[in-house]
């Protein structure tokens, strides 16, 4: 099923994210995870992609045992340093797996790499009619409600962001937030802009302080006192940080649909024991979160 269809029952949506194997060594680790996420159920699952493509074919394979499970799939993929035929030939191994959905993103850059005035695709905005060209996908992509962090401020972010929709871009998923008043005033800033397309608001339940500390250097997310407060409380006792950051997480998703925002995505980051508890807190809230 493609994700624009789901979108159309007008019902609340909660989705899960979940990364696939760097390597062989861990493949039957992430395997697990993914089949114990897909187990949940959720509206539908999407799979990562790594740096430069190195992951393109355990993303591809994890994307098939999503879909095997009864779960709708959306695959990530990337176009940094890509040429048009590799796009060409992992679209087609992505057809041939029968997945319906795309993520179209540039990719960050690789380690040394600061500018990209010789590949063939710059941004996102280009990969998306060429994913159009060879095949009938449901396209969504990325947005950054406190801007992407290569842009020069949030207007010429936010015009970005029209070039992708313009260019058939069907929904938006966000990068990671924390505090729900930057991406109200972001989602303003969007519609003002003329973005009408979906846009899915994506939630971290972050567990241990290092992986904060990851977190801020790679998206330079503002963490709200309040989730400092946490950290500095519970973060090195991980059973609580857990309990108390999927506590955040939930209380985030309820704030967020009391505001009208009715599709909710999970970085997981491959715990199944976290998206399975954010799920049951909110299982008589969202539909595909009831199980049993």
């Amino acid at each position: 099923m493609k994700i624009s269809e789901i979108f159309e029952k007008d019902t609340p949506t909660l989705s899960l994210e979940v990364f696939p194997p760097k390597n062989d060594e861990v493949y039957d680790k992430v395997e697990k995870a993914t089949e114990e996420i897909a187990r949940l159920k959720p509206d539908f699952m999407s799979v990562t992609y790594g740096a430069a493509g190195s992951t393109r074919k355990y993303t591809v394979d994890s994307a098939k045992l999503i879909q095997k499970a009864g779960v709708t799939a959306l695959a990530h993929l990337t176009c940094v340093n890509a040429s048009e035929e590799s796009i060409k030939e992992q679209l087609e191994r992505l057809k041939e797996a029968g997945i319906e959905n795309i993520l179209a993103l540039r990719g960050d850059l690789p380690e040394g790499v600061e500018g990209t005035d010789d590949w063939v695709f710059k941004h996102a905005s280009e990969l998306i009619p060429v994913i159009r060209k060879y095949g009938d996908f449901c396209i969504g992509g990325a947005c950054y409600p406190e801007k992407h962090p290569e842009a020069a401020d949030m207007k010429t972010d936010i015009a970005n962001i029209k070039k992708k929709t313009d260019a058939g871009c069907e929904f938006l998923t966000t990068q990671m937030f924390f505090d729900n008043n930057i991406f109200y005033n972001y989602l303003y800033r969007l519609r003002e802009a003329g973005v009408t397309v979906p846009v899915v608001a994506g939630i971290m339940p972050v567990t241990n302080a290092k992986q904060m500390e990851r977190i801020l250097k790679l998206s330079q997310a503002f963490i709200p006192r309040r989730y400092v407060a946490l950290l500095d409380r519970f973060g090195s006792e991980p059973e609580k940080m857990k309990q108390a950051a999927i506590a955040y997480a939930t209380d985030q998703i309820l704030d967020l649909l009391c505001n009208g925002i009715e599709h909710i995505h999970i970085y997981t980051m491959n715990r199944p024991e976290v998206a399975a508890k954010i799920q049951e807190n909110l299982s008589e809230i969202i539909p595909s979160c009831r199980r049993g």
